[in-house]
């Protein structure tokens, strides 16, 4: 059953989207009507649907607006530049042939250095233009991220786990998540009452592991888990980041009576890659 739905939550948004064939629309159909569980999620992930369908579109901001003209602008004169410069190089070609010298030798010396002065103006012209490109793109990404930190935030504050999951899910497209998104996943983590928020949290989390909170935060975690699953997944996210310090919080998770076996085992296994 647990297959089935696994099978279901993957064609869900198909489903919503409208896209699936009638071979697929019946096996949905048929399932959600055996399924609470399923049912629930996926009329939780149709209000989310119908909210997004209803959001304004974005329209961009003035300043992005301003820079997009200024790239406009710088654009135009670079190309009113490379005109300029085929002009001009077309009349030094024609002064080149008037005082090329007429020895062979010569001629191939003074051309060699000309080939050099003219990859290393070019280099230099070109690598110009890439740094003011990568500056602007840069802050492009930067207004992208900071969209994207205010979606995950606020669907993270839902009531609705599946709006949480969506909001981990944003956030895990945060180039640069800065602390309110490490603090938010890590709290999370620790705290939310459905236990697929907080896998996901888990490896969301994972993504941003090089972040100086995130590994002691994952640490401390491991001794207030309480779900199996939860446990096992911390435990192979600190084997995989190799964080040694890791070592005393599986030494004091083993040594707890009411563990379970498997969780048991893969901290002990855990130990020894560790050491």
């Amino acid at each position: 059953m647990k297959c089935e739905c696994e099978q279901i939550r993957e064609k869900s948004a198909d489903y919503l989207a409208g896209e699936l064939d009638e071979k697929s629309l019946a096996e949905v159909r048929a399932h959600l009507a055996d399924c609470p569980a399923c049912r629930e999620e996926l009329e939780g992930l149709s209000a989310i649907w119908t909210k997004l369908g209803v959001l304004p579109k974005e329209q961009p901001s003035g300043a992005l607006r301003s820079r997009f003209y200024e790239m406009l602008e710088a654009y135009k004169k670079d190309m009113e530049k490379e005109r300029e410069k085929q002009g001009f190089g077309q009349t030094l070609s024609h002064w080149i042939r008037r005082l090329m010298p007429r020895r062979p030798a010569y001629q191939i010396a003074l051309s060699l250095v000309l080939i050099a002065a003219g990859l290393g103006s070019g280099y230099l012209l070109s690598v110009r233009s890439r740094s003011a490109a990568r500056t602007e793109v840069a802050g492009l990404k930067s207004e992208v991220d900071d969209m994207r930190r205010i979606v995950a935030v606020s669907l993270l504050k839902q009531a609705s786990p599946s709006e949480r999951l969506m909001g981990v899910s944003w956030s895990a497209r945060i180039d640069r998540p800065g602390d309110e998104i490490i603090q938010t996943l890590l709290e999370t983590l620790n705290h939310d009452p459905n236990v697929n928020v907080r896998l996901a949290a888990a490896d969301a989390l994972y993504l941003f592991y090089d972040h100086p909170e995130v590994k002691e935060g994952l640490i401390d975690s491991l001794a207030g888990q309480t779900s199996p699953l939860v446990q096992l997944s911390l435990v192979n996210l600190l084997v995989e980041i190799r964080e040694r310090r890791a070592a005393g919080a599986l030494e004091r998770l083993i040594q707890d009576e009411k563990l379970n076996p498997k969780v048991k085992k893969r901290a002990e296994l855990g130990l020894v890659q560790l050491s």
